[in-house]
């Protein structure tokens, strides 16, 4: 910037020594001299100052730039390391609802089991009153048989000797009643855990042709839903989930149903329709390991928990 001064006065003293050559020994042009040369000098000192001072603010814009650049490094390690800790967190949370899922599996089959240990027990004890009654009423050894003391006519005829059988029991056997709800159900269950999944389905969809508003043909329908879902039929288990949240919304599926159904969405690339049905399951049941589930699959997804307005 000061280049054009220091140019300014060199040809100033130029035109004055030209123009006053008579006067160039004269002390006047003597310290005109002296007074731009000490101007020349003190713009070329500034012009160095100015220089040392724009390498020195170079230098710090270039730490500045480095120091960027290496935060920016960073952020983006740090940012991997975050995206990787989504992801295996996410991995943990499916497999860990995968657990959640046979576990509850494993619960239903260990009450199917139980249930049907019950009715055992409730046979026996029947069959063993039974056998009680008949037992008191048969007659005591030694105890003779009561005969009839009404009196004969006389000259009557001896009555005839019978050769009937007498009746095992004046009572006719009741009809034999068709399966419970929970005898099918347990039936279909211990199958579905046993991987019959063919055969589950043919005794699900019995239960459910059967008792349609049984409680247990809400879990019959979820059921049928996971078996189609593992089978990539995912339209058709939707419309089993469905089945679940319309029918029997106070199945204890209700909330797995959802969960899954929203799964089966997001796979087959409906993916506004699943983030949907994960917000509506954590808004019906917030505190469930499945509105748990359905968190983290947001977040990995990206996609907030509540909608925005």
């Amino acid at each position: 910037m000061f280049r054009p001064f220091r140019s300014l006065a060199a040809v100033f003293l130029l035109l004055v020594i030209t123009a006053s050559p008579a006067f160039a020994e004269s002390k006047d042009m003597i310290q005109l001299q002296t007074q731009m040369q000490q101007l020349l000098d003190a713009v070329a000192r500034l012009q160095q100052a100015n220089d040392e001072r724009m390498g020195v603010l170079k230098d710090l814009v270039q730490q500045n730039s480095d120091s960027v650049n290496k935060m920016s490094v960073v952020l983006d390690g740090l940012k991997l390391q975050l995206q990787n800790m989504q992801d295996a967190s996410s991995t943990k949370n499916e497999q860990l609802a995968g657990q959640i899922q046979s576990l509850n599996d494993s619960l239903d089959e260990m009450k199917a089991r139980l249930a049907r240990m019950e009715k055992s027990m409730n046979d026996l004890q029947g069959q063993q009153q039974t056998t009680n009654a008949m037992l008191t009423n048969l007659p005591q050894p030694g105890t003779p048989l009561a005969v009839p003391t009404q009196p004969m006519a006389k000259n009557a005829p001896a009555p005839a000797k019978s050769t009937a059988q007498p009746a095992a029991a004046d009572v006719l056997p009741a009809p034999v009643a068709g399966p419970s709800a929970g005898d099918l159900y347990r039936a279909a269950l211990g199958d579905y855990m046993g991987a019959k999944y063919a055969l589950s389905s043919s005794e699900f969809n019995s239960l459910i042709k059967a008792y349609p508003d049984d409680n247990l043909s809400g879990n019959a329908y979820f059921y049928i839903g996971e078996m189609d879902a593992k089978a990539e039929k995912l339209s058709a288990a939707v419309k089993s989930y469905d089945q679940v949240l319309e029918r029997y919304p106070d199945n204890t599926k209700v909330p797995a149903a959802h969960l899954h159904k929203a799964y089966a969405l997001i796979a087959m690339k409906q993916n506004d329709a699943g983030v949907r049905e994960l917000r509506a399951l954590i808004q019906r049941f917030p505190t469930s390991a499945e509105a748990s589930q359905a968190r983290s699959k947001l977040s990995s997804m990206r996609v907030t928990i509540a909608p925005r307005d």
